[in-house]
């Protein structure tokens, strides 16, 4: 993103003298090459030197303009685009520079500003140039309206020269130009952990802040010590690619992030231009149980491999049934050595793994026709923008595109129903040629409704918006936002260097933006998840946003990379398969002591004990919560990113959904009331949207979203209520002796398996987790602690960190507010935000500010060895706490009335303890739908968006 002043100088030092010594400060401090250039007036000063022969800089500065810019439409971009053009003209001369050259620098600027000059040059008086602007251009695909228009205007007053780049991009020259997979690509493999490896070892949280530095970001990739035997096994095999692994696990879980696969490629990967510093292409990444669905669609962006290795598997007896260990978890046995070091060969045209001359598995779904061009592209982008231009170019020439790309995948069976996921996707399908609804496993390009870009990823999107040269965000997107969520514990000076610029820049590009660059409304630091909750009035919305969490209990929700999020801001669209989906549904009576968190985590543990597997994985969870308003339902669609689904879809009842929209609707017009909303009404054109819907319910017109009740899915789950007989907690298990089974989600314990004695350092209430149900629980809790006692105290700390200001604001008109307030030792100041992260905790309530807080674990963490327990989703090693040197660090998950009176108590309750603490108090009042909500076939009423 640009960052025209971010070396403050004084008059007397020029802004290249000032780089100078940031290179300096940069290589002694950190060994690091020069930072790339954004600044459009760095540039310029580059360039006076350039144009000075006898400069005592020019050299230095020839080797900056030319391969240490960044491309795309940063202001750096724009000046060294209109260089080149001078150059071609002959209006300046550069000995080093040729007029050919320039076209070539040209051509890897993607798009923006060089494409404007190349347009300029190609659509220009003199031929000769102009021929060699058009060969140029018809390798570009990054071109938006106001290019598309130039040329067509041009087509049509009889240009040729426009006629020729057309009939090119029509032809897809751009792709079919590109070479060919290798038949054959050797790998070294890599162990980069066992069991599951989350993000958080690719690109840790704490490091969030340097994600956009993608060299000094890269150093922080699982260790300074793996990095070397990386860079060991490249040198004793330099012609094979290292391949990183999850042994005996699932690679990418946890979170979305661009920034681990960019240190994948940065580390394992090829350079995407030799003219643009420290971005690759390309990683080779596997797991024994494959890769997690938001990452493996990262992989995809970089044009990079995911292999599902499926090297270990269950072992079964004589009779093929399968054994188990003691605690009734199937044993695995080896079916071939991925060991650090192993040589093999991915043959791409058999799309087969190889040692020698064995097969060992079957990699077809990872060589996909899509996957292939994503590969042979060098990403997912340039065969989106690829096929829009092929599209416009042969509507405007009147001509029938010729078949270059992989057709659409379109499955389809008459008389089948739909899931809930297959009726929404049909309903935002654009260019289907079928006539009969989509069903599982279609490819599909849908238009996306809501987008949210959250701030540690934010940075990137930015970049990533810059570099495909985009410049405001897509018409067709409904709402979009982006948070402050995510850096909101402490305003320190890396947040006040990069959350404000942030803010701006998508400000202008047309988000809802959690800061106002003009400070004409308090900051606000709500957690990205709930503000897309509320913004999404419609379920049969498609949601996109940059965190593992965007999981909607409206509409369909997918967490994706800041690269995905940049796509889908800038077009407005997205392209996936039609996942499968697994049918969730409850039985039974939820008995009044137990909190819903406790259904959402029974209900992982009753689908692991059922299915032997974690079906959920890759899939939607389409789950008839019905009678919970929305707010409560996230509980469960929140944490359906750690049951590694793909998303979750939420059946609701009639009534219910509409009382949704109407809060849905209140706090959007909160929004308004405070002067979010922008220069073309988005957050008003969503209440409108909200009212359309709710008319349409209450007439009767179009019900609430239901499945057909002949629809196809590939497990179906019945959650036993009467089951549920004690709070549920999801153990890191830090201490397994099975080294794969830490730090997962599978470990769902009751609160009886620690018998009261659990010791606990720190409790946290916070996140995306909870609502503001979990906060009038905590101070009911406090009342009637203090009715028992007289008095509430605390034996650890307690961590209170609300989702939203709103609810801050209704807790307060409320009484809540007080509640907590009069045994807090700590109330968060906006004013005076706090400036240094806590770094040790006394035994008090601490009331922090709206944001994600501990459960990021960028900014605070508790103290290192610390047992937490938190109602938060991370559980990952080092993300809430870092080990000590004496004890590992272990964050245990469960609901907000264990949490609190953990903290009260030093310990895990006893059952008997916790039942007499919620005594009297409402937790989640939540039955199951008197009948299935599933409707009768209703195929015929989908529409496509051709």
């Amino acid at each position: 993103m640009a960052d025209t002043n971010r070396h403050p100088v004084s008059d007397q030092t020029s802004l290249y003298e000032a780089y100078m010594a940031e290179i300096e400060s940069r290589k002694a401090e950190l060994g690091l090459h020069p930072k790339p250039i954004d600044s459009a007036e760095l540039l310029s000063e580059i360039i006076a030197q350039i144009k000075d022969t006898d400069n005592a800089y020019r050299e230095d500065s020839l080797q900056f303009f030319i391969y240490n810019t960044l491309p795309g439409t940063t202001p750096a971009a724009a000046v060294k685009a209109q260089f080149l053009k001078e150059i071609i003209l002959g209006e300046s001369t550069v000995a080093e520079i040729s007029p050919g050259f320039a076209f070539e620098l040209l051509s890897h600027m993607k798009g923006g500003p060089s494409v404007k000059v190349l347009l300029d040059l190609a659509l220009g008086v003199d031929e000769g140039i102009a021929k060699q602007a058009a060969d140029v251009l018809k390798t570009q695909v990054f071109l938006y309206e106001a290019d598309t228009e130039r040329l067509e205007t041009a087509y049509k007053a009889g240009s040729t020269i426009a006629k020729d780049i057309l009939e090119s991009y029509a032809r897809a020259d751009f792709f079919t130009s590109l070479p060919e997979l290798p038949e054959e690509i050797k790998v070294v493999t890599y162990i980069a952990a066992e069991g599951d490896i989350s993000t958080d070892l690719l690109s840790p949280g704490n490091q969030a802040h340097s994600r956009s530095d993608r060299e000094l970001h890269g150093q922080c990739m699982i260790s300074p010590e793996a990095q070397k035997e990386i860079q060991a096994l490249q040198a004793a095999h330099p012609d094979a690619k290292v391949m990183l692994i999850a042994e005996k696990g699932t690679m990418g879980v946890g979170s979305s992030r661009m920034s681990g696969v960019n240190n994948v490629a940065l580390w394992t990967g090829e350079p995407v231009s030799p003219y643009v510093p420290f971005v690759n292409k390309a990683p080779i990444v596997a797991g024994t149980n494959g890769i997690s669905p938001i990452f493996l669609t990262t992989v995809d962006v970089t044009g990079g491999i995911g292999i599902d290795l499926k090297n270990w598997v269950k072992k079964t007896d004589a009779d093929g049934k399968v054994v188990t260990d003691e605690n009734g978890d199937p044993i695995l046995e080896q079916a071939y050595s991925v060991a650090t070091g192993t040589v093999l060969t991915i043959n791409t045209k058999e799309k087969k793994l190889y040692k020698g001359d064995d097969v060992l598995a079957d990699i077809t779904a990872s060589f996909t026709p899509q996957k292939v061009e994503f590969m042979r592209a060098g990403g997912s982008y340039a065969v989106v923008f690829g096929k829009k231009l092929q599209t416009f170019a042969a509507e405007t020439l009147g001509i029938e595109a010729p078949l270059v790309f992989a057709p659409a995948k379109e499955i389809c069976h008459e008389g089948q129903g739909l899931t809930a996921v297959e009726k929404i996707f049909n309903r935002n399908a654009v260019g289907v040629t079928s006539k009969l609804p989509l069903l599982t496993g279609s490819d599909v390009r849908v238009k996306v409704n809501i987008v949210g870009s959250q701030d540690t990823t934010g940075l990137m999107t930015a970049q990533e918006l810059e570099a495909m040269a985009a410049t405001v965000i897509s018409p067709t997107v409904d709402g979009a936002y982006q948070s402050g969520c995510h850096t909101a514990s402490v305003w320190d000076s890396k947040a006040q260097a990069n959350i404000p610029k942030l803010m701006s820049f998508m400000h202008n590009f047309g988000l809802i933006t959690g800061r106002d660059p003009k400070d004409k409304y308090h900051p606000m630091t709500d957690v990205i998840h709930k503000v897309l909750n509320d913004i999404t009035v419609d379920e049969w919305a498609i949601i996109i946003g940059g965190d593992s969490h965007t999981r909607m209990s409206k509409g369909v929700a997918f967490g994706a990379d800041s690269g995905t999020v940049a796509l889908a801001l800038a077009t407005g669209e997205a392209t996936m398969p039609i996942p499968e989906s697994v049918k969730v549904t409850f039985k039974g009576h939820m008995k009044p002591y137990m909190d819903f968190r406790d259904v959402v985590h029974a209900t992982q543990a009753q689908m692991l004990k059922e299915f032997g597997e974690n079906v959920f994985q890759g899939r939607i969870i389409e789950v008839q919560i019905g009678t919970l308003l929305a707010d409560q339902a996230f509980t469960f669609t929140d944490w359906t990113a750690e049951m590694k689904a793909k998303a979750s879809i939420n059946i609701s009842e009639d009534n219910t959904l509409i009382e949704s929209l109407e809060i849905a609707k209140h706090r959007i017009q909160i929004m308004i009331d405070k002067g979010m909303d922008n220069d073309v009404h988005m957050l008003q054109g969503l209440i409108d949207k909200a009212n359309k819907r709710i008319k349409e319910i209450k007439s009767g017109e179009k019900p609430a979203l239901r499945p057909d009740a002949n629809a196809k899915y590939y497990a179906e789950l019945v959650v036993d209520l009467d089951q549920i007989d004690e709070p549920m907690i999801a153990d890191p298990d830090v201490n397994n002796e099975d080294v794969s089974k830490r730090y997962t989600h599978d470990a769902i314990r009751g609160l009886s398996y620690y018998g009261g004695t659990k010791k606990v350092d720190l409790g946290f209430v916070g996140s995306c987790m909870v609502h503001k149900g979990d906060m009038k629980i905590m101070a009911q809790m406090f009342r009637n602690l203090e009715a028992q006692n007289g008095s509430v105290e605390f034996k650890a700390p307690l961590v209170v960190a609300p989702p939203t200001y709103n609810i801050v604001d209704e807790l307060k008109e409320e009484g809540d507010w007080e509640v907590l307030k009069k045994y807090a030792g700590f109330e968060f100041d906006d004013s005076h935000p706090k400036e240094a992260a806590r770094t040790e905790y006394q035994n008090i309530l601490y009331l922090e500010r709206p944001g994600c807080n501990l459960c990021m674990g960028n900014q605070e963490k508790a103290e290192k060895g610390d047992t937490v327990l938190a109602t938060s989703t991370r559980l990952f090693q080092g993300r809430v706490v870092e080990d000590s040197n004496e004890k590992k660090g272990e964050s245990l998950l469960a609901s907000t009335p264990v949490v609190v009176l953990s903290t009260i108590l030093g310990r895990t309750p006893t059952l008997e303890e916790y039942k007499a603490a919620v005594a009297g108090i409402n937790l989640t009042d939540f039955a199951p739908p008197a009948k299935d909500l599933s409707a009768e076939p209703s195929v015929a009423t989908i529409q496509f968006n051709i």
